[in-house]
């Protein structure tokens, strides 16, 4: 059990609680919770959860840390000391949180000790709140007991996701002495990681190496590669990857067809992104918005606006709604060609599905219009002068 002269520790020195201590004015019920802590009657450590779990304003965490942490019926359990992270976290008080980290870290004699659920919200607090991968990636070696499966992918995905990629391999290469099991969702995170940096043929490699190791690769595992391979434009090595999807036992889902419909659309090739559409259907995979949008965007980028015209019909029909810049594309596009009625039509259909046309879109609009009437050359200049600042 964590002694009671925690605190001494944690609130240091009464200059360092008036620092860190709120210039907010306390809310009214917040100033009942921290006048119930000033009363001598015994608080349980579940009643000083649910008092804190209470407060409304995140800045009042400290005035009640403060206080609970002199009373003599201190008790830092978990789900006390969970719920402080959490509001600490929240109120982006830093400082608050290394000084109770550091504390519950000291040896003591019957020191409580706290599970991975803790640490777990401990880290996420550090890495979401505060953005401090360093602390976060320190905590998780430091952990009294074996890190979840769980917690020690949150911290993987952390550092390849703030593309600290040599951070990741060595963590992913020390999960054994952490007394952690892998599973799919490690190495997926592992190959995302390898496909960030361009390495695809070691991802191809890892891939072959998950029954070794006890995994199984699902959809997410092909999704990520096949996602690296269209990035580089290796379409045909990502529809392989399919085929072995097929051959085997993982059902491609609607993510997997996306990403393949995407990368055909970056290379140009929106024809057989819309061939790979229809014919996930055949396969009883649904498509979805993105596989729409997908199609839609090629189209437009292509200058194909009267096919993606009938893409944007059809995906009402089928209750999805075309992006912002599908829209924009097609008021662009319409508008070059000097289509006045066409124009109108994108332009009910986009404010119909919840968009509004910005100024930068009206000023083609208005443009489109004019020229279309026969103006003079002056009002277009005027018009463009107006509407400069949206360019």
């Amino acid at each position: 059990m964590i002694s009671p002269i925690l605190c001494r520790v944690v609130p240091l020195k009464p200059t360092l609680l008036r620092l860190l201590s709120p210039f907010s004015t306390t809310p009214h019920s917040d100033a009942a919770i921290l006048a119930r802590l000033k009363h001598r009657d015994w608080l349980t450590p579940k009643e000083a959860t649910t008092l804190l779990t209470s407060l409304t304003d995140p800045s009042s965490t400290l005035s009640f840390f403060n206080l609970y942490t002199c009373r003599k019926d201190f008790d830092p359990t978990e789900p006390f000391c969970t719920t402080l992270v959490a509001k600490l976290a929240q109120a982006q008080h830093l400082n608050p949180l290394l000084t109770l980290h550091h504390a519950l870290t000291l040896p003591r004699p019957q020191r409580r000790q706290f599970s991975d659920n803790f640490f777990f919200t401990l880290i996420k607090a550090y890495a979401h709140s505060f953005q401090r991968v360093d602390d976060a990636l320190r905590t998780l070696h430091e952990m009294p007991c074996p890190p979840s499966t769980r917690t020690f992918n949150f911290v993987l995905n952390l550092l390849v996701n703030t593309r600290l990629y040599c951070a990741a391999h060595n963590l992913f290469l020390h999960a054994p002495k952490l007394g952690v099991t892998l599973d799919a969702c490690s190495l997926n995170i592992l190959i995302k990681g390898l496909c960030a940096q361009g390495e695809l043929n070691a991802a191809y490699q890892l891939l072959e190496e998950f029954p070794g190791l006890g995994c199984e690769a699902n959809a997410r595992t092909y999704a990520t590669l096949m996602k690296g391979l269209s990035e580089r434009g290796r379409m045909e090595e990502a529809f392989g990857l399919l085929e072995r999807m097929e051959g085997g036992s993982v059902d491609a889902d609607v993510a997997v067809f996306n990403i393949l419909i995407g990368g055909l659309r970056k290379g140009g090739r929106v024809d057989e992104g819309w061939r790979v559409l229809e014919g996930m259907m055949g396969k009883g995979v649904a498509p979805n918005g993105g596989s729409y949008n997908e199609v839609l965007c090629g189209l437009v980028e292509g200058g194909r606006f009267d096919e993606a015209k009938k893409v944007v019909e059809r995906m009402g029909v089928e209750g999805f709604v075309p992006s912002f810049e599908s829209y924009k594309g097609l008021v662009k596009g319409f508008c070059e060609s000097g289509v006045v009625g066409e124009v109108e039509w994108v332009v009910r259909d986009m404010v119909g599905k919840g968009f509004v046309p910005k100024m930068g879109m009206w000023g083609k609009i208005v443009r489109c219009v004019v020229e279309r009437e026969g103006s003079s050359g002056c009002l277009s200049v005027a018009i463009d002068s107006v509407l400069e600042d949206d360019k």
